[in-house]
């Protein structure tokens, strides 16, 4: 059995697109994520980054799977994901 990473993307055309993703949901947390190294951070502060990506992801595809655009101002990400901002305000 081959060892194999988790942390590959099963997409690899979408790591920019997650990567734009990442720093939106990080500026929204207010976590001072960068581009480069960022040992810096507490587990905290990466969890909270990393859960919020995953509940907004999961909200835009059951909008895509009801057939609704939901009722944020932004109902897209960007890069064209599919993954839009709530709005909400919430944090982890």
């Amino acid at each position: 059995m081959a060892n194999r990473s988790s942390n590959t993307a099963a997409v690899p055309e979408a790591k920019s697109a997650l990567d734009r993703f990442k720093m939106e949901v990080a500026g929204e947390l207010g976590v001072p994520l960068t581009d480069g190294y960022n040992g810096n951070l507490t587990s905290k502060q990466n969890g909270s980054v990393g859960g919020y990506m995953v509940k907004k992801m999961i909200e835009a595809q059951e909008r895509q799977m009801s057939g609704t655009t939901g009722m944020g101002a932004a109902s897209g990400m960007s890069s064209g994901t599919g993954m839009g901002s709530t709005g909400t305000g919430t944090q982890l």
